[in-house]
């Protein structure tokens, strides 16, 4: 029998582990009589020990008491504590609780007796910041951080040796089998029980034949959400600390990254394929070697089953302790997950994240064509993917839309038409789904011309035969054609088959799918996820080289243009998001990556018709046919379309200039102004966005846009407070003073002898999410600087169009008419165009400064796009659904408040709104770092937004106009999801 100080537990020589009983009052006193630190004691829930968290009289932390299982012997206690030691004074970076000490510098560490038992109990520091538990979604920041972490915690210990090491743990993964074994009958479900025996069986077979690779070495091996300690304030939660050195051991060194990666799949909104950044993070910090990466999802498979048995047995010895009952829902949430795809498929894509993949043994060519008669050159190849012109016009989202294209290709004259082997179709996504689509193809589809006989590439055995399907051996794969059900193999299941031999004869314009997959994978889906391609394809081969057809590059190779983009598109023009999806097409207000998914399109305010209008589309291309030049030349669209632009402004507003973009469009705005009226000095609003030219740049005074934007203005741009009602210095009834204030503004810059040239502003404010300006606030500031000499300019570029719904023109909500007008965006539905639009004799005071041109400002092509653009405007009534559609999302956002205390207000009007996030009601505090991690959560639920304001912390919604109700309440219930998933709902 060892002595006491130097025994070590082994889990299977004892019959439970229950937590020590030990009250609050008891631990007080233990605290403060055997380790000197008085406090109040708070129990904390633990597996199998007894924490309490001590706190001062005014209630600030003071430690944590940690009171061991009496199982466990003071040597294993002292390696914990040396460990802890060891990770904090090599990662610095990192906070640990680790022991605290004595003045004399003796660690606060005593044995003591607990229920009859000699045991260990310490004060650890306590780390403030709370712990990555719970339901709440774990973002891919979040995930990558934790993943880095345990790869520093690994590196940091891979030569630490203790005596206190060497013990034998329920949660060391080497004794995954035996633990399961023993416990299983805790599970009392039937059902539940045969599938945790199952999934461990299979695990452990995969590593078991990997262990003799695997190195061995000291691992924390609770490094879950529990024992992570995020950064205070940190969002997403970045993890910086770390607790409970219990089950330290000696065991595999992947077990570390296992147990981990096991802890984060009951998180709301997981799944498998959401563990990757943390496997690429730990992976770059401390490499894993094949056999590692191969048996890292079998390792987190045995610590889900671990987790369901133990959870059950301790529950069952422990029936008192609400922390161990509490967890059964949750580990078998992540014994549902950990087993939710074949380990094959996670096991491929552990594969490839870490560098490992192998590419598929190459399928020979065949003794017979698949298809007799049918030579190579038959073959046509059906494009589904979202770069398909087929998919053009919305035809992705009709029924039948493979058949069509399929029909039309034959049409050509081919003897059959077939897909690629890997590629993603467009032809198989919804239009709104927060889950994306299975769209990535594992085999092959056909259609024949005229009818043909499938025969047997070469020797093999019929696995299985009926009507509509066949299945045989192909060498050292599994060959499956999948046909009508109609039709009937020639063969029957159990035959052997000679290379040659007739399989079925199909009809002419039969369909065929073609899978080939190895012969001990499992079952796979004819279409998978994108995010697991990598994981299913390599169990698959592409048939091609049965029809005599070279097979297709793999469509999941490296995609390097992010890599190139940045290599020669000047980095300064940025990009949504730190990982874009790769978008190529657009239809109505949904936007489709090479994925093969759509996302709704709740941004683009530059399409307000919608992505791809047939109407825009087909006018461009009639008229590149004909011309398009510059507008020096005498033709009928510029007169057609700057007549109908100048129809839709009040008089006196009857003159127009055509641009290129809103910047020009300002740009050209003040000159117009400054020219006219002789006066270069300009006021504008501060935390206002015009443009990037330098004129329009100047007035530009958004800090997101410009950090230096107030210090670095020119001398003659002053600026007066932004006239915003929710979050500027004036507020609610109080915004008010904002107009005479900027009055009195204007008024001192005439009385010093430097009287504005002109006023510019948006007539809705944009960069604040679409907040309306104070009544009355354009009429008295127009007046201001109309009575010194000045021009009022507004800019109309977001707002203008119909965008609000209610008022074509933002200045109409107003009440007033400006002197110039600025317009762009949506004037072109994508297409580069702006305009200015003032008097005729404001325009004509700018031939005093030269004369006035731009190139494709007002091209035939351009003048056609603006035409057609209003045509469809007034044709489609979207104004008018801006309205409709508008009121209704207005409401559904107005609605989360309700249930999300981070939602502070719903600004706007029509289809130009702004949801604004705040930390507080109250103080109005900037969530902006939460509204990140909102954008970030949005698109992996199918949406596009992006944040706006100078603190980034709105949500801008301004959608194209075409957006229908179905959309909207997609993007409401998307947006209530997301944010009850992020912890944010009351």
């Amino acid at each position: 029998m060892p002595h006491p100080e130097h025994r070590t537990v082994d889990f299977f020589a004892e019959d439970a582990l229950p937590v020590p009983v030990v009250t609050p009052a008891e631990a007080e006193l233990l605290a403060a009589g055997r380790l000197g630190l008085p406090g109040r004691a708070e129990p904390l829930g633990s597996q199998q020990d007894a924490n309490f968290l001590l706190r001062d009289a005014d209630g600030a932390a003071l430690a944590v008491l940690k009171i061991a299982n009496p199982a466990f012997g003071a040597l294993e206690v002292e390696a914990q504590d040396a460990a802890a030691d060891l990770i904090s004074a090599a990662h610095p970076e990192l906070r640990v609780a680790t022991v605290l000490h004595h003045s004399d510098g003796a660690p606060r560490r005593a044995a003591v007796r607990v229920g009859g038992a000699e045991t260990t109990a310490r004060l650890l520091r306590h780390l403030p910041g709370g712990a990555l538990s719970g339901p709440r979604h774990l973002s891919a920041t979040t995930v990558a951080a934790m993943g880095s972490l345990a790869g520093k915690v690994s590196a940091t210990l891979r030569y630490f040796r203790h005596p206190g090491l060497d013990r034998v743990l329920q949660w060391d993964l080497r004794h995954a089998d035996r633990v399961v074994a023993r416990l299983a009958e805790h599970v009392a479900e039937p059902e539940r029980r045969d599938a945790v025996l199952a999934a461990t069986a299979e695990a452990w077979s995969r590593v078991e034949a990997l262990a003799d690779g695997l190195p061995l070495q000291a691992v924390h091996l609770d490094l879950t959400d529990d024992n992570l300690i995020r950064r205070p304030g940190s969002c997403p939660p970045l993890p910086d600390g770390i607790i409970d050195f219990g089950d330290l051991t000696t065991s595999w060194a992947v077990a570390e990254l296992a147990v981990q990666l096991s802890s984060m799949l009951h998180h709301d909104g997981f799944e498998p394929h959401r563990v990757l950044p943390a496997v690429r993070a730990f992976h770059a910090v401390r490499p894993l070697s094949a056999a590692e990466a191969g048996a890292l999802w079998p390792l987190v498979v045995l610590r889900a089953a671990v987790l369901v048995v133990s959870g059950r047995q301790q529950a069952a010895v422990d029936a008192d302790n609400a922390y161990a009952t509490a967890a059964l829902d949750r580990e078998w949430r992540v014994f549902e997950q950990a087993t939710r795809l074949p380990l094959a498929v996670m096991t491929h894509l552990v594969a490839h994240a870490t560098g490992f993949a192998a590419a598929p043994a190459p399928v020979a060519p065949p003794a017979h064509p698949l298809l007799r008669d049918v030579p190579a050159d038959g073959f046509a190849v059906l494009d589904l993917s979202t770069d398909a012109d087929a998919m053009d016009g919305g035809a992705w989202l009709e029924a039948g839309v493979e058949d069509r294209a399929a029909a039309a290709a034959l049409a050509g004259g081919p003897a059959a038409v077939r897909t690629p082997h890997g590629g993603a179709r467009l032809s198989r996504t919804p239009a709104l789904s927060a889950v994306s689509p299975a769209t990535v193809a594992t085999g092959v589809d056909l259609w024949l011309g005229p009818a043909a006989v499938a025969q047997a590439p070469e020797a093999g055995r019929v696995l299985s035969a009926g009507p509509g399907r066949l299945e045989l051996t192909c060498g050292a794969r599994v060959l499956t054609l999948s046909f009508a059900p109609g039709t009937t193999p020639l063969v029957a299941e159990g035959a052997q088959l000679d290379a040659g031999a007739d399989l079925v004869r199909l009809p002419a314009g039969a369909t065929v799918r073609l899978a080939l997959r190895d012969a001990d994978a499992p079952d796979v889906p004819p279409l998978v996820r994108p995010e697991y391609a990598a994981g299913w394809l390599p169990l698959t081969a592409d048939p091609a080289p049965l029809l005599g057809l070279t097979p297709d590059a793999p469509a999941n190779g490296p995609d390097d243009l992010l890599e190139r983009r940045g290599a020669v598109f000047a980095t300064v023009q940025g990009h949504y998001y730190d990982a874009p999806p790769r978008i190529e097409r657009g239809w109505r207000h949904h936007l489709m990556s090479t994925d093969g998914r759509a996302y709704l399109d709740i941004v683009n305010n530059v399409t307000p018709l919608g992505h791809a209008h047939p109407r825009v589309e087909q006018a461009v291309a009639r008229q590149l046919r004909r011309l398009n030049t510059n507008s020096r030349f005498h033709y009928a669209s510029v007169v057609e379309f700057t007549e109908r632009l100048a129809a839709l402004l009040p008089d006196p507003l009857d003159t127009v200039f055509l641009v290129n973009s809103g910047s020009e469009a300002v740009d050209l705005g003040l000159r117009l102004a400054i020219g006219a009226t002789g006066q270069p000095d300009v006021v504008a609003l501060r935390e206002a966005y015009h443009g990037w030219t330098y004129a329009s740049d100047a007035v530009s005074t958004s800090l997101q846009d410009n950090p230096n934007a107030l210090a670095t203005r020119p001398s003659w741009v002053h600026t007066v407070d932004s006239p915003n009602s929710y979050r500027g210095r004036r507020r609610g009834a109080d915004a008010a003073r904002y107009a005479p204030e900027a009055v009195a503004a204007i008024d001192a810059l005439a009385a010093a002898g430097r009287p504005a040239g002109a006023f510019v502003s948006e007539t809705f404010y944009g960069n604040a999410g679409g907040v309306a300006l104070p009544d009355g606030y354009l009429a008295a500031v127009y007046t201001a600087v109309r009575r010194h000499g000045g021009l009022a300019v507004a800019d109309e570029v977001q707002a203008g169009y119909g965008r609000l719904g209610h008022w074509f023109w933002g200045f109409e909500q107003q009440q007033v008419v400006p002197d110039i007008v600025c317009v762009a965006k949506a004037m072109g539905n994508g297409h580069p165009l702006g305009a200015v639009v003032t008097t005729k004799e404001i325009a004509d005071r700018y031939r005093e400064q030269g004369y006035f041109f731009s190139s494709t400002g007002g091209s035939p092509v351009s003048s056609v796009v603006g035409l057609t653009v209003l045509d469809a405007l007034r044709d489609e009534d979207l104004q008018g659904n801006a309205v409709r559609v508008g009121d209704h999302l207005k409401d559904r956002l107005r609605a989360l408040a309700d249930r999300h205390r981070i939602v502070g207000a719903v600004h706007g009007s029509g289809l130009y709104l702004g949801l604004e996030l705040v930390r507080d009601r109250g103080t109005l505090e900037p969530a902006t770092e939460e509204t990140a991690e909102l954008c970030d959560r949005m698109l992996d639920l199918g949406v596009v937004v992006q944040p706006t304001g100078d603190h980034l912390n709105i949500l801008k919604i301004k959608p194209p106009l075409c957006l229908d109700t179905a959309a909207a309440d997609f993007f409401a219930d998307t947006l209530d999801l997301a944010l009850t998933q992020l912890g944010h709902a009351h």
